[in-house]
């Protein structure tokens, strides 16, 4: 298998940082890499050239990681809060998404974009998450994030739901059996 010798003009999450020479397969370079600009060939004609364009991407990335940590104090108090459709137990009527999440902190003057932010799984039920938001390669933000369902409040976790599920049944037979009694003392006066 023919490997290449690239320098890395962006970063790729799972081949290396910006700046880094790195071998690659010669058709992920070749087919992928060169022509999107997310890399040059590392070859010995322009290997001074590439050093001081790998110089020159290092300051650059120092510079974005500096400016990511401003932002990351900057942001640091941030939190998120949504309010949903539910359905009973805190199932949500749709989810909270990346975009959803890009939406809200564009709303606050962070402009963010949604590939940057880290969730697993869309959001699908009503409480609190965090959320990790990467500014920089190396440098993450966790934004806390309530989902309550409209005109109420975060629902509990699942296991009081279920200790509050088999209380409410009975509640219902209490209040059941409260207006019947009162119908018999009614029937009874009215005769």
């Amino acid at each position: 298998m023919a490997n290449t010798t690239i320098l890395l003009r962006e970063d790729i999450e799972s081949l290396g940082g910006r700046g880094e020479i790195v071998k690659v397969r010669a058709g992920y370079a070749r087919n992928f890499l060169l022509p999107q600009g997310l890399a040059t060939l590392a070859t010995k004609g322009n290997l001074k050239q590439i050093e001081q364009e790998r110089e020159a991407l290092l300051k650059k990335a120092a510079v974005e990681r500096a400016t990511a940590e401003a932002q990351k104090e900057q942001m640091g108090t941030i939190e998120l809060a949504f309010e949903r459709k539910a359905g009973e137990g805190g199932t949500l009527f749709g989810s909270v998404t990346t975009m959803d999440i890009a939406e809200a902190l564009n709303a606050k003057g962070y402009e963010i974009d949604r590939r940057k932010i880290v969730l697993k799984d869309a959001i699908k039920e009503t409480g609190e998450y965090t959320v990790s938001v990467k500014l920089h390669r190396e440098v993450a933000l966790i934004v806390p994030v309530t989902v309550t369902a409209e005109g109420g409040d975060a629902e509990e976790p699942k296991k009081d739901r279920k200790a509050k599920a088999k209380a409410e049944p009975e509640a219902a037979e209490a209040t059941t059996e409260e207006p019947v009694a009162e119908t018999a003392e009614a029937a009874e006066a009215g005769e």
